[in-house]
C-alpha cells in the first residue's frame, strides 16, 4: 500500500518536473564558431568588420506545431550578434588582415548579417518520431572602393527525435548550423579577393 502511494507520488513529481521544463519559452545563448581553415590572402590591411541582425524577431520557432508563446524558441540578438562579430573578426584575422571597428575613407568594410534563423517542428517519416528542421542564412556584404559584393550562405539541418530536445540540445544544433554557414561564408574566394584588392 505504501509502495503504491510512493510510486503514485513519484509519478506526480516527475510529471510536474517534466511539465515545468516544457512550460516556458526556451531562451538560447547561441554562440557559433567557424571551424574551416582559411587561405591567407591579406598582408595586414585594415578591414572594418561589423555584424548586424536582419531578422524581424528574436523568436526563431516553436517546440511544438502550435504557435503558443510558452513553446517559443528565442535566440537573442544581444548574444548572437556579438558572437557573429567575434567570429567575423577572427576570420578576417586568419585571412591575414587586421580587423578594426572604425570606418575610414578608402578602408574596405565587411558586414556580416544574420538574414534568417528558423526552427520548425514537423512529423517525422516514422510513427512516434518527430523532426526539427533548422535553417540559417548569413549574408556577407563587402565594400571596397566603388565595388560591393554580397554573398548569401545557407545551412540547413534536419534532426529526428523521439523526445523534444531541451535548451542545451537546441543550442548545440543551432551552433552547429550557424558554424556551417560561417564556414561557407569565409571560404568564399570572392569575399577574400575583394577584401585584398
Amino acid at each position: 500500500m505504501q509502495r503504491r502511494f510512493f510510486l503514485r507520488g513519484l509519478g506526480v513529481v516527475l510529471a510536474v518536473l517534466w511539465l515545468g521544463g516544457c512550460a516556458g519559452p526556451h531562451y538560447l545563448s547561441v554562440t557559433p564558431q567557424r571551424s574551416a581553415p582559411l587561405a591567407k590572402v591579406g598582408s595586414g590591411e585594415k578591414i572594418a568588420v561589423f555584424a548586424q541582425d536582419g531578422r524581424d524577431s528574436d523568436v526563431i520557432g516553436h517546440r511544438s506545431g502550435g504557435g503558443m508563446s510558452t513553446s517559443q524558441i528565442i535566440a537573442s540578438s544581444h548574444v548572437l550578434i556579438p558572437a557573429l562579430q567575434r567570429e567575423a573578426r577572427r576570420a578576417v584575422r586568419d585571412m591575414g588582415f587586421t580587423p578594426v571597428t572604425e570606418k575610414a575613407e578608402g578602408r574596405p568594410t565587411l558586414t556580416l548579417e544574420l538574414a534568417r534563423l528558423r526552427y520548425a517542428q514537423a512529423d517525422g517519416a516514422n510513427p512516434g518520431i518527430d523532426e526539427a528542421r533548422l535553417e540559417g542564412v548569413l549574408r556577407a556584404i563587402v565594400q571596397n572602393d566603388a565595388t560591393t559584393y554580397t554573398g548569401t550562405y545557407t545551412a540547413r539541418r534536419t534532426q529526428a527525435y523521439a523526445f523534444k530536445p531541451g535548451s542545451a540540445k537546441n543550442t548545440e544544433m543551432l551552433n552547429a548550423l550557424l558554424g556551417s554557414a560561417l564556414d561557407r561564408a569565409f571560404s568564399d574566394p570572392e569575399l577574400g579577393r575583394l577584401l585584398a584588392r
